[in-house]
Formats: C-alpha cells, sequence, structure tokens
C-alpha cells in the first residue's frame, strides 16, 4: 500500500544551499519564506550588495539557474515557486526583478 505522507520541500534550505557558495560572508544572506493558501511560495532573499555580482552572474545566468532550481523543487512539490531578492537593508524595493520568459512567435 502507498504511503500518504508528502515530503515538504524546505525552501529556505535550498535556497541557502544555492546561494551560501557565492557569498563572501554567509552571515549577510537573509533568507524569509512564506506560502500562502494557493500554494504560491515566495522566496525573499537579501545580503551584501558587494556579492550581488557573483551571486547574479554574467548576464544573469547564475541567478537564472537558481531560479529554475527552486522552481522544479516547487514543480515536484506542485507548488509555484517565486524568487525576489532584495537590498541589504530590507527595503522595500526588490533589488532584482525577475524577467518575463520571451514569448513565443507563431509563424
Amino acid at each position: 500500500m502507498p504511503s500518504t505522507s508528502t515530503a515538504q520541500t524546505d525552501y529556505s534550505v535550498l535556497a541557502r544551499f544555492l546561494i551560501e557558495p557565492f557569498l563572501e560572508s554567509a552571515d549577510s544572506l537573509s533568507v524569509d519564506c512564506e506560502t500562502n493558501a494557493s500554494g504560491k511560495v515566495w522566496i525573499r532573499l537579501a545580503f551584501s550588495g558587494n556579492d550581488k555580482g557573483r551571486v547574479f552572474g554574467r548576464g544573469g545566468r547564475t541567478i537564472q539557474s537558481i531560479r529554475t532550481i527552486l522552481e522544479m523543487a516547487g514543480k515536484a512539490s506542485h507548488q509555484s515557486v517565486y524568487l525576489e531578492i532584495f537590498d541589504e537593508q530590507g527595503s522595500e524595493k526588490p533589488a532584482h526583478r525577475p524577467r518575463k520568459p520571451p514569448q513565443k512567435r507563431h509563424s
């Protein structure tokens, strides 16, 4: 008989695991996760501005890869995951907004 329990993903631990190797000081990382009733998960990160270049990577490739990993973990748990990065001071304005995926054109 199959088990009815489901494993719950700890997104804050996963986000820390993915981001910390790029930081000079792991102590500067702040992770906040919020899940709403419809299964959407918001992960909010804040870290030192000096580390921003390493975390984002050339052309934003590194942060996009991290977002993809978090989104795939969410899909495995039947949740939508969104990542926002804020200034270290915790300002309301995100330091980086996720890009919209390019629209496919029908020829």
